[in-house]
């Protein structure tokens, strides 16, 4: 494996972990009140477009961490319309 993927696989790893703690919080403790709407829409239009870009640039780090973000992004919406 490329050396800059395995750079991209950290970077990816490491945006993708970061949403964890905002969905265990909001699953936990079923509010999602201070989470903006607009900010995991904005989010998942992004992550949706890395999708894209990576594809286009052959960066299967890219492509499997905003896979695994847009994973997240869509639980955290998910669990706002629930509990929004």
């Amino acid at each position: 494996m490329n050396p800059i993927e395995i750079i991209g696989f950290a970077a990816g790893g490491l945006v993708s972990v970061s949403l964890l703690p905002q969905v265990i919080k909001s699953w936990r403790t079923k509010s999602t009140k201070d989470i903006a709407l607009s900010w995991t829409l904005i989010n998942l239009s992004g992550q949706i477009l890395w999708i894209i870009y990576g594809q286009k640039i052959h960066s299967e780090a890219l492509v499997i961490m905003s896979i695994i973000t847009l994973f997240m992004v869509g639980i955290v919406i998910i669990l706002k319309l629930i509990h929004g």
